[in-house]
């Protein structure tokens, strides 16, 4: 028997016919890892041409002309040479709104990249998103005596802190009872989500007396409100978000690549058994693992409230948090990289910009069947990433017994 082994900082990764990891998201991480840049462009690739297929069979539509219509929508038209329109023309506006889901499907993948590298599946970034955006939006509508940059970060700091601590919960959980993350993450969903309600709802600590029948906070101060770069405040425009996103990806990167705590969380995730007798404190990188995923989502909970949410209703609470779902896709896509994340953040963003009802063109597809267009090839594109893993894993078993079956001769 052949004994697990641990990398070390700057030696190169177990090979992927080793000892697989004794975690679920453990073995999604070296799967990924074995299957290289090309299979998530392929498997991109197919769940677009089911999806095309679903749209021609059941719509009678054209695929090609959806999906043209669908990237038109996105406004990334808007950067190529030959579009001369100038802002605010629709593509530019489009665009914006595609920058701003790209922020928020950004931190939340990483919410669930950063868990995956220590063996853990976080799929409770609706949670760790609802209680960012409490906390914004509660630090955004008091301390109105600080100064405008000092205020607002302030208020991404404490949601940060909010979400940090949300998934600190079911880190603590999984480090001394053995919980498991997913049963644990997903009762904390509920409990944030409920919990969000009853502070916004009619009468709640946070409900804004003025708006009277109405589950409403106030707005956010003006100086707790992030900058604006590019459009109309208010309106979905491009903020200085967008660049805290790309920032948290170099953190991300350089937390799991260049530091002893991602070196610690990546051995923890390829095997917890080989790190504890190198040394390493499962139960402490379990936590802080998860405190840092919750951290990135409730990041991404202040990016809308105080870039152009700017208060929170009950039907935010209920109806939009569900965008912090998408971020297990963005990883699993993105496969768990920095690199990853950013194109498959701006795949779902383009995705989710460009089927909108009120961007897609409905004289090429019917505006009332967008949403579901979106999801179907939402669905499509986790499918199909469930299924590399599936023939991924096949062909490692497939080595493994070659190997076994030449030993034997």
């Amino acid at each position: 028997m052949s004994t697990p082994t641990i990398t070390t900082p700057g030696s190169p990764e177990p090979p992927g016919d080793e000892i697989p990891p004794d975690t679920f998201a453990g073995r999604i991480t070296l799967a990924h890892r074995a299957g290289g840049v090309a299979v998530p462009l392929l498997t991109t690739l197919v769940a677009f041409v089911a999806g095309g297929l679903v749209v021609l069979v059941f719509s009678r539509k054209n695929p090609l002309s959806t999906y043209h219509a669908i990237f038109n929508g996105t406004g990334l038209n808007w950067l190529l040479p030959w579009n001369t329109c100038q802002f605010p023309c629709q593509p530019a506006i489009h665009l914006q709104q595609t920058a701003v889901q790209f922020t928020v499907l950004v931190l939340t993948g990483l919410a669930v990249a950063f868990a995956f590298r220590c063996g853990l599946f976080n799929i409770g970034g609706q949670g760790q998103y609802i209680v960012g955006t409490i906390a914004a939006v509660w630090i955004g509508t008091s301390l109105d005596s600080l100064p405008g940059f000092l205020h607002v970060t302030v208020a991404i700091l404490a949601a940060a802190a909010a979400g940090g601590l949300w998934a600190g919960i079911a880190g603590f959980l999984k480090a001394t009872v053995g919980a498991h993350e997913v049963i644990t993450t997903i009762m904390l969903n509920w409990v944030a989500l409920w919990i969000g309600v009853y502070l916004v709802d009619i009468g709640g600590p946070l409900q804004d007396p003025s708006a009277g029948p109405v589950g409403v906070t106030a707005q956010v101060d003006p100086g707790a409100r992030l900058r604006v770069l590019w459009g109309t405040p208010g309106l979905q425009a491009l903020n200085i978000g967008f660049f805290i996103a790309l920032a948290a990806l170099v953190v991300y990167s350089l937390l799991l690549n260049r530091t002893t705590l991602g070196y610690q969380v990546r051995a923890v995730g390829f095997n917890p058994d080989a790190a504890a007798y190198g040394g390493i404190s499962v139960r402490r990188s379990y936590f802080l693992a998860m405190a840092i995923s919750g951290a990135f989502a409730g990041i991404a909970g202040s990016m809308d409230v105080l870039g152009w949410q700017l208060n929170v209703d009950t039907s935010f609470v209920n109806a939009y948090s569900y965008i912090a779902f998408l971020g297990i896709a963005v990883a699993l896509l993105g496969r768990n990289s920095a690199v990853g994340i950013f194109f498959s953040a701006l795949l779902f963003a383009a995705l989710t910009t460009g089927t909108a009802a009120r961007n897609l063109d409905p004289n090429v597809f019917p505006s009332e069947l967008a949403t579901n267009l979106t999801q179907m090839i939402q669905g499509l594109v986790v499918l199909f990433v469930g299924a590399e893993l599936l023939i991924l894993g096949i062909w490692q078993a497939r080595r493994r017994a070659t190997k076994t079956a030449g030993r034997v001769e």
